[in-house]
């Protein structure tokens, strides 16, 4: 965001409101269209960030926000068409998981086969959402150490999957089609897109608003402008949400229509001729 003010020369509140009202439009459209979505095949997995903090941090934090630490941002995308159908920011809990599925179930036009990783949060979540209608597995992974000892390669790279099986929970679950792998190399998509989500640095969102206006813009951007290069098309084209291919002027059409003018700075006075 300071980047971004320095180029255009602008205060970084200005960026930072622009943000806010994007995020509310984007927000708003993806609610309203992305709705009665025909997929077959549904992938879930959550995908880690944190606000201001580090949840281990946020004790000797100076004046840290309400909900700052470890925030999970939980996606669903189709396996064919590649949309993000839903997706919910919060914490790892069943409750969220609820939330999650209760939001993708009012999307989904009808039944679908699910597949998640083991969290168990998903099992609550899912019976609560849709019940005995869907065909449900989970696809769980073991991991092992990432390297010996105390390397500084075991604490940078991920622990090495040594193995995995499958676990039907409802229904009846094509075994074909048990996978997290779209899902998964779309958390490698947002982790590239957004700044927000790179490890390691200092570009973390420092209040959940903003991290939550990011994602909504991140989203719709992802959905209805950005070619995927395998469908050639947008995911939203595919699903047949839209057929229309947008760009960023088209967003920046939505957030004008959404924000009120402003109002002006002060009466206007007519000069008066001195003479």
């Amino acid at each position: 965001m300071r980047s971004t003010a320095r180029v255009v020369e602008v205060s970084t509140n200005t960026v930072a409101k622009l943000l806010v009202d994007a995020g509310f439009a984007c927000a708003a459209y993806h609610d309203e269209k992305v709705r009665n979505v025909r997929a077959r095949r549904v992938q879930c997995d959550e995908i880690w960030s944190f606000v201001y903090a580090k949840e281990k941090n946020v004790r000797r934090a100076k004046a840290a926000p309400p909900m700052a630490g470890d925030v999970w941002t939980w996606t669903a995308i189709d396996a064919d068409s590649k949309l993000i159908i839903a997706y919910e920011v919060g914490d790892r809990s069943a409750m969220t998981g609820i939330d999650f599925m209760d939001s993708l179930r009012s999307r989904l036009a009808y039944r679908v086969q699910f597949t998640t990783d083991g969290h168990q949060a998903y099992f609550e979540a899912v019976e609560g959402a849709f019940g005995g209608d869907v065909d449900y597995a989970m696809l769980v992974k073991l991991y092992g150490p990432s390297g010996e000892g105390e390397s500084h390669e075991r604490k940078y790279s991920p622990a090495e999957c040594v193995g995995s099986y499958t676990r039907t929970v409802e229904g009846h679950p094509d075994e074909r089609h048990i996978s997290t792998s779209y899902v998964e190399r779309h958390n490698l998509t947002m982790r590239m897109g957004m700044r927000r989500f790179t490890r390691l640095t200092n570009a973390f969102s420092k209040r959940i608003e903003f991290h939550l206006h990011m994602l909504s813009l991140y989203f719709l951007h992802y959905n209805f402008v950005r070619v995927h290069r395998t469908l050639k098309v947008t995911p939203a084209m595919e699903a047949g949400i839209t057929d229309t291919l947008r760009d960023v002027d088209w967003i920046v059409e939505l957030v004008e229509k959404r924000t009120p003018p402003p109002p002006p700075r002060g009466p206007y006075r007519k000069r008066e001729n001195s003479n």
